[in-house]
């Protein structure tokens, strides 16, 4: 006889349809306690998840409160998580990824049943079907920020979609301008309307939302400083003034000689079309410029003034690969550019050239350029190593022969030597008409030298036997 179960865990029963069903009471996030109940084929695997369950609740991990599908789940994080907390330009970024890709695609499985297998299955087709690498990655990261939130509110016990593996993504290379396309590309646009506002980008590096959002408050001329606090986005349709990007995007940066005429000649040029908002850049009647226009505009006179063609977010990247050719540290990089972490400001912004490259590289140049300056009267490089060679074993060679033969050439054969039986002398002899002119010239000149020491001997050793005949007493 099966013994009673107690209070607490659970009851398991078979159902009508041959399937088993068991059921038992835990605490749910609302604070209440709710039945749930399980299914299965088999009995042990009815009482198996009953084991899961009660073992949840001893951790003291709630159930939900409610069995969430995804599509309504990404719904209540849009509108009760992102909106109130976070930027609208990333509401709209997430809201559109959720409904073009995340609710047609997994929309439809239960929050709690999502897997990774099932994740990655539905990105590989995504990915098959012609989405790009970077458009797998948002999905991806808007996905992984709508469960970590769930897995705050404790409605799951892991993120699947950080597990899930894509395919590397690399940085496309951006080609910023030089200094000279820079400064043709101002010149031919001192004449538009919109050349103040690509003055500062140039200059600053500011963005074009930073740039559009500048207001004549922000120009403090008695200061000297441009101070840049917002930005003008079009958000879900709406053009609106926001907060720069980051913190460190609020930032004082000075304001030089050249920019501040050409905004004293905006400034009186406008005058008769105030902004209501005290924006520097507006249209002809006061509204603030549309950011899409401001890139048509650069666009045109790209193309008029026979000037590569970039983005327009490119001048940003300009102006920070301008910052390290001229030597510019990389904290002041970061600080004028508004960047939050430096290697932001070197890695994505601050690009190679080979024009600079090519600078460094002959300030390495010209330290080994003395070392490394060719000889006219050598061949090639292979020849100049073996001469030196040879070279070397001559000069060593020579020294060593001068030292033995020197004694043998200075001075006069005492009675009974044969100089021409001596073995030594007959192989040095026959070694020394082997080296080159160079040897000969080292032999002759330590010869010189050991009669000059010779004949010195005999002076001193004449002079002290005379002074020595001259102190001697007479007989």
């Amino acid at each position: 006889m099966a013994r009673r179960r107690s209070n607490g865990e659970g009851s398991i029963y078979r159902r009508k349809d041959g399937r088993w069903e068991g059921a038992v009471y835990v605490l749910t996030t609302g604070g209440i306690k709710k039945r749930v109940s399980y299914y299965g084929r088999t009995r042990n695997e009815v009482q198996r998840k009953l084991r899961d369950a009660q073992h949840q609740a001893d951790q003291g991990v709630p159930f939900p409160e409610r069995n969430w599908r995804l599509d309504d789940y990404l719904d209540y994080w849009l509108e009760h998580v992102v909106r109130p907390n976070l930027r609208p330009a990333t509401y709209a970024r997430y809201a559109v990824t959720v409904r073009l890709y995340l609710k047609p695609g997994l929309g439809t499985r239960m929050l709690t049943q999502l897997t990774v297998p099932i994740v990655q299955t539905y990105l590989n087709a995504q990915h098959q079907a012609g989405s790009s690498v970077r458009n797998l990655y948002i999905i991806r990261e808007t996905l992984s920020s709508a469960l970590t939130c769930a897995m705050r509110e404790e409605l799951l016990t892991r993120n699947v979609a950080r597990l899930v593996r894509l395919p590397t993504y690399y940085r496309p290379k951006i080609q910023p301008w030089t200094p000279d396309e820079a400064a043709r590309f101002l010149t031919g646009a001192r004449t538009d309307p919109l050349f103040p506002a690509f003055l500062v980008m140039v200059i600053y590096g500011l963005r074009v939302g930073e740039a559009l959002g500048l207001r004549w408050g922000d120009v403090d001329e008695a200061a000297g400083v441009i101070r840049v606090r917002q930005q003008l986005q079009r958000v879900l349709g709406n053009l609106r003034q926001a907060p720069v990007k980051t913190e460190s995007g609020q930032r004082d940066l000075p304001l030089l000689d050249v920019v501040q005429r050409v905004l004293a000649r905006h400034r009186t040029t406008a005058a008769g079309h105030c902004s209501p908002d005290d924006l520097v850049f507006t249209t002809s009647t006061g509204r603030p410029i549309e950011p899409r226009n401001l890139t048509r505009s650069f666009k045109r006179l790209c193309q008029q003034h026979q000037v590569r063609v970039t983005r327009v977010h490119d001048i940003r990247h300009a102006t920070a690969t301008m910052l390290k050719n001229f030597g510019v540290p990389v904290r002041d990089a970061q600080l004028i550019l508004g960047h939050s972490n430096v290697s932001t400001t070197q890695e994505v912004y601050q690009h190679a050239d080979v024009a600079g490259q090519r600078r460094s590289l002959r300030r390495v140049e010209s330290v080994f350029a003395r070392a490394l300056q060719p000889n006219e009267n050598d061949g090639d490089a292979g020849e100049r190593c073996r001469q030196d060679r040879v070279l070397s074993r001559q000069i060593r060679a020579s020294s060593l022969w001068s030292k033995l033969r020197l004694p043998l050439i200075s001075m006069e054969p005492t009675e009974g030597f044969e100089p021409t039986t001596h073995g030594l002398q007959s192989a040095l002899e026959d070694g020394r008409r082997s080296f080159a002119t160079r040897a000969q010239s080292v032999r002759l000149y330590a010869k010189a030298r050991m009669s000059l020491w010779l004949l010195g001997v005999a002076a001193v050793s004449l002079a002290v036997k005379s002074e020595h005949d001259q102190r001697l007493p007479s007989t």
